[in-house]
């Protein structure tokens, strides 16, 4: 896994940011902002929580905890009018190894007969 340093500067770089942008962005200099980068400085939490507002990620994905940048957001956005992605995440989690192949090959069956849907309509 990457280390929040490389996270940083990739994010940074996806964006065509400049290191000076960003420490505007924190309030410090791009010298301080260069040294979380570089791994030098450990990233303040207060930082992070800015960093992960600003890019729309997940503390983790920042933290390299987890490969994924769905934040907060994305977890409490409503699938239907009683269901949310956290919740049903949690509920996948919850099933047997069995379920979860279920539910597993149900997505990608539905996947491809949307794709084929997709075709036929052109």
């Amino acid at each position: 896994m990457k280390t929040y340093s490389e996270i940083l500067c990739d994010l940074r770089e996806d964006k065509d940011l400049s290191q000076a942008t960003l420490g505007k962005l924190l309030g410090i200099t791009q010298q301080q902002y260069s040294s979380y980068e570089s791994g030098v400085s450990g990233l303040p939490i207060r930082a992070l929580l800015i960093l992960a507002d600003f890019y729309g990620v997940s503390t983790d994905y920042i933290l390299g905890r987890t490969k994924s940048m769905q934040n907060l957001d994305a977890l409490n956005k409503k699938v239907d009018a009683s269901h949310t992605v956290g919740e049903i995440v949690s509920d996948l989690l919850a099933l047997d190894h069995a379920g979860r192949a279920f539910v597993l090959e149900s997505l990608a069956l539905q996947k491809v007969k949307t794709e084929k849907k997709k075709t036929d309509s052109k």
